[in-house]
């Protein structure tokens, strides 16, 4: 499964970016899920009628991972080891993190500067092929 960040889901919907392609692939072969964090992220963001009604289409072809207990646990977990190394992720990214780790995903992100410091996450690769 692969769960696709905000930063990625942003380059498809504006149709540029090195995660269009990889995202457009994820879609055809229906393995793609974002998380309840990035979909507020889109939504939030999408401040004209127009952008919104197009984050709202795509967000309904894609499946949403919830917070769940289980998702924050170890979202907190993530923070707090983070932190401790004074290597933190910030809130929204260790809420992503603990919801890709609890259901055993890959995540899709170019922000793998952050993401890369979560010990036991898989990152996906970009590149198309």
């Amino acid at each position: 499964m692969i769960v696709a960040d905000t930063d990625v889901l942003i380059d498809y919907l504006n149709d540029h970016g090195v995660g269009a392609t990889r995202i457009a692939r994820a879609l055809a072969d229906e393995d793609l899920r974002t998380t309840a964090i990035t979909r507020f992220e889109l939504l939030s963001g999408a401040r004209t009628p127009s952008r919104e009604k197009r984050v709202v289409e795509f967000l309904a072809a894609i499946p949403t991972l919830p917070l769940d207990e289980e998702a924050a646990d170890t979202a907190a977990r993530v923070r707090r080891e983070l932190d401790e190394l004074g290597l933190g992720i910030g809130e929204a990214d260790s809420l992503i993190a603990g919801i890709v780790l609890q259901n055993s995903a890959i995540l899709l992100t170019r922000n793998r500067k952050h993401f890369e410091r979560v010990r036991g996450l898989h990152l996906g690769s970009l590149e198309p092929g």
